[in-house]
């Protein structure tokens, strides 16, 4: 094989590589607990989590906190499916209002005497 024909091959490999690698499919998304991405969902008690049925789920990133509905104030579990994205959670605990963050693909639980109050989503992706 001359020195031509060598560089011609490596450089049809390194196309055909390039083709490869550029339509390699991307990390797929995935669901959690009965919690789809992109969604952060809100489970009541230890039995919802267990069955994977969340109480609420949020999903809109916003610049301020979201009160949270009825099915989702006072959750124990929080689940934030999100690749990118925290999720800031507002309680409040022996009266005071405090905060906290779920950074992505992860789960908070709170007990009784924190009670889930808010939420702000934000494209943040780490806390």
């Amino acid at each position: 094989m001359t020195l031509k024909t060598r560089i011609v091959a490596a450089a049809t490999s390194l196309t055909a590589l390039g083709a490869v690698i550029a339509t390699a499919p991307s990390a797929s998304a995935s669901s959690y607990n009965g919690c789809a991405y992109p969604e952060v969902c809100f489970y009541q008690n230890i039995t919802r989590w267990n069955a994977g049925s969340p109480n609420a789920r949020y999903q809109d990133i916003t610049s301020g906190y979201q009160s949270l509905s009825t099915a989702a104030r006072g959750a124990n579990y929080v689940y934030n499916t999100r690749n990118d994205d925290v999720a800031w959670l507002r309680y409040t605990w022996a009266g005071e209002t405090l905060y906290t963050c779920l950074p992505p693909n992860s789960k908070d639980f709170f007990d009784s005497e924190e009670v889930l109050t808010g939420i702000r989503i934000s494209s943040a992706s780490s806390c």
